[in-house]
């Protein structure tokens, strides 16, 4: 299939015609516009080099609120509340340190300058949230992603002490839960949010449930 090319109009090509690894455009820009109306059609942007790619993989990798799981190992962290954990409170640092850190098996980063200061403005708009966890003063670990309607699209996560990240996800999915969040979209597999409850639905069926609990813009 061929690999659309993306102007200044304000449109994506339908997802069906995806690559077979997800990839289905390329171009375009990172304006909020742009942003939420890719995330509201299971679109997200990867940058490979200089160019803003956008995915829509197929399956998908999602978590259900309702089936978080949590092992034996981290009851007892949880329990005796290991790590303080806030929402919104350091956002432009969590996104920074995601960009930094280094991660096995994998060269350099896809959180570009650019990714970092549009995501940073779509806080600012109220539309990207953070959850940090601390240690002694310090940030220990969080994530970040978009929310939208009863959707909650995870970007990124960072750990700098072992399982601060784990304890972020851990509370801010049971945050989401609270506030009624029904979907979170973890974008591809990972064997790390398999074993926290994360699994593998049909494209097709992604992009209805979006429908169902995004309401109209």
């Amino acid at each position: 299939m061929p690999l659309f090319a993306l102007d200044k109009e304000l449109s994506f090509p339908p997802v069906h015609l995806a690559e077979p690894d997800g990839l289905l455009a390329m171009g375009g820009d990172l304006s909020t516009e742009r942003l939420l109306l890719a995330y509201r059609n299971g679109i997200f942007p990867w940058y490979e080099g200089e160019y803003i790619l956008w995915w829509c993989p197929d399956p998908r990798f999602v978590l259900l609120p309702g089936e978080l799981k949590i092992s034996k190992s981290m009851k007892p962290l949880l329990n005796k509340n290991k790590f303080a954990f806030t929402i919104n409170k350091a956002f432009a640092q969590v996104i920074r340190h995601c960009k930094k850190i280094t991660r096995p098996g994998q060269e350099g980063t896809w959180i570009t300058d650019e990714i970092e200061k549009s995501f940073i403005k779509m806080h600012e708009l109220g539309y990207a949230h953070s959850a940090e966890v601390w240690k002694d003063g310090e940030l220990a670990g969080g994530l970040y992603g978009i929310k939208m309607g009863k959707v909650f699209f995870g970007e990124s996560m960072f750990s700098k002490l072992s399982n601060a990240s784990r304890f972020a996800f851990i509370k801010y999915v049971q945050q989401l839960k609270k506030e009624g969040i029904q979907l979170i979209d973890c974008q591809v597999y990972t064997e790390y949010l398999d074993s926290l409850g994360a699994a593998m639905i049909p494209r097709k069926d992604f992009i209805q449930l979006l429908h169902e609990l995004i309401p109209a813009s």
